[in-house]
């Protein structure tokens, strides 16, 4: 009897122990998502002159302590994450008027960052603890005056200084001691513009422009024994606005132009422009490249910060994956070995959709136009005022970007810090009906600063009607520039790959490239991706309702592949078709 007994004790553990186990597997195989949206969503300071506009550019981001540092300029101090999702502003009265100056550059080494800025009268910083916004000055008159400093440690423990910012200067690098960081020898010249050749060195949003660009925003990485030097042009005004690189042997040069450039460009889409950055490794071994956004309308240097992966393929062709880059991607934990890792297939919900709102002084179709420069305001600040997106069919809802507009504002920013009072409260619905509303999310006692607010939902809904109600705004008119939902919409119409796709390479200017195609009613938009060789297509040029492009950003003396994918609510199709465009015939 205590036999039997035995067994079915041990029988009923063994089934309890199977079902557990069989309920941890069902657990685990659920994965919740941590996503980000370009533009990052910091609390960009308002700049300390008129107008009244926010900034933020030229950043740079370091791994120190397994832990994630950002500097970037007119920032009134620098932030820090633990997952380069949530960034915490640290105040410092400790770098002076140089946490003011453009262009902050920071380097590890051994167990202290060192920062360094634009200055005419430069001094080199250290701190061992970066949390605590406590700095000492190691060296109280670098000896090299300049703008768009680099710092880089090689390897075997060299220090190397790059800079330069000019529309006829070149990009210099010198060797720096280690202790001291003077300079060790002269200033050697490494690169300049070549306009004529390189066509996403030429002014313009399109590059349409022949004016002589600004070189500028050095940034150095090594990668299997090969030095990358990357480059901002033509000017951060631009949607053009990119990074280039140079490869060498050694860490002065000589340097050869990749043959896969700019390896950083963005000239289409919600927010434009992906130059003047710094690429990185997360504690996972990914690369990433932050880099400067454009906006660009009440001042030439109202800018916003984007993220972008990187990677190295088999050849070492160094390239950042900015195809629907400002959607919302995935951010890994664990190393991330392709593009299509990343992707959440949330796709773009709001573009173009009816809009009604409370008031209006400019249009409300502004507030989903996917176009950061433009932007709905109301006719107050006051509490109530409102927009509400139609988005045509009951979608699934997975996330929302609600990007605010500082129409009509005063507000300056302080040398160091926030103002306390700057923030935005309101509350965020949806609906399927007009009638019956439920909350995504209530702000209406925020106090955090959060102008380009993302809103990932940790289940999604069911809504055809998403409704924004202002409590406060900082100052001005509550205004927005876009309201952005992603998701899916299964009552999308399908699509068929682009017909007719036609792309010539313009026969007096072999910068540019003339591509065509049929519009399909049902597509969004579509993604153009080329390269230099057939498989390597990794440039991307988005255009919304479209069917007729010109790329200016081309090298006239490589030859150049092109494709074309549509989107939609629901999918994306691409075509088998390739087109080669070479450069001499």
């Amino acid at each position: 009897m205590k036999s039997t007994f035995k067994k079915l004790i041990l029988l009923f553990i063994t089934m309890l122990l199977l079902s557990t186990s069989k309920g941890n597997a069902q657990k685990e195989k659920i994965y919740h998502y941590s996503t980000i949206c370009n533009p990052i969503n910091l609390n960009y300071r308002f700049c300390m002159d008129k107008p009244s506009r926010r900034e933020a550019a030229d950043p740079t981001v370091v791994l120190f302590n397994n832990e994630y540092y950002l500097f970037a300029s007119k920032c009134g101090g620098y932030y820090h994450s633990t997952d380069l999702i949530n960034w915490k502003l640290i105040e410092t009265n400790d770098l002076g008027y140089h946490i003011e100056d453009y262009a902050p550059t920071v380097v590890a080494i051994n167990d202290a960052l060192y920062f360094l800025s634009s200055s005419p009268k430069p001094k080199v910083f250290k701190t061992s603890d970066p949390k605590s916004g406590k700095w000492e000055i190691v060296n109280h008159e670098f000896k090299i005056p300049m703008i768009d400093p680099a710092l880089f440690l090689d390897e075997d423990g060299r220090l190397y200084f790059y800079y330069g910012c000019s529309d006829t200067e070149p990009i210099r690098g010198i060797e720096l001691d280690v202790k001291t960081f003077n300079p060790i020898g002269k200033p050697v010249e490494l690169i300049n513009s070549h306009k004529e050749s390189f066509g996403w060195e030429r002014f313009g949003d399109y590059n349409e422009k022949n004016d002589r660009p600004w070189i500028e925003g050095v940034w150095m990485n090594k990668y299997k024994g090969k030095y990358y030097l990357q480059y901002a042009s033509p000017g951060t005004q631009f949607k053009s606005y990119c990074d280039a690189v140079y490869i060498s042997n050694n860490p002065l040069g000589p340097f050869t132009i990749a043959k896969h450039n700019p390896f950083s460009y963005k000239p289409g889409g919600y927010i434009s422009g992906a130059g003047h950055g710094s690429t990185f490794q997360d504690r996972y071994g990914n690369y990433w490249h932050i880099a400067s956004m454009s906006i660009s309308q009440k001042h030439i240097f109202e800018r916003r910060l984007g993220i972008f992966p990187v990677f190295f393929d088999e050849d070492g062709i160094m390239y950042a994956y900015t195809k629907y880059g400002d959607f919302p991607y995935i951010m890994p934990k664990q190393k991330n070995n392709k593009p299509q890792d990343i992707h959440t297939k949330w796709m773009l919900l709001s573009y173009n959709k009816n809009v009604e709102v409370s008031s209006f002084i400019t249009p409300a179709s502004y507030a989903t136009d996917e176009e950061i420069r433009t932007y709905w305001s109301a006719q107050t600040g006051n509490k109530g005022e409102w927009l509400m997106i139609d988005l045509g069919d009951t979608c699934k809802v997975n996330a929302i970007q609600i990007n605010f507009a500082e129409h009509n504002t005063q507000i300056t920013g302080n040398m160091v810090g926030r103002h306390s009072d700057i923030y935005y409260q309101y509350l965020l619905e949806y609906s399927n009906d007009k009638k019956n509303w439920q909350t995504i999310s209530n702000n209406i006692n925020n106090k955090i600063d959060a102008p380009h607010d993302y809103i990932e939902l940790a289940d999604s809904v069911n809504a055809r009607y998403i409704r924004i109600t202002n409590y406060k705004v900082p100052d001005g008119t509550f205004a927005i520039s876009d309201l952005r939902v992603f998701g899916n919409n299964s009552k999308s119409k399908s699509l068929l790959p682009p017909a007719n796709f036609t792309a010539n390479r313009d026969k007096e200017d072999k910068c540019k490239v003339h591509l065509k195609w049929n519009k399909d009613d049902n597509a969004v938009g579509y993604n153009i991706c080329y390269g230099t060789e057939k498989n390597k297509l990794y440039n991307n040029f988005q255009v919304m309702k479209k069917n007729t492009l010109c790329i200016g950003s081309l090298n006239r003396n490589l030859d150049y592949y092109f494709t074309i994918e549509a989107f939609n609510e629901n999918e994306i199709v691409k075509t088998n078709k390739i087109i080669k465009c070479p450069a001499f015939e």
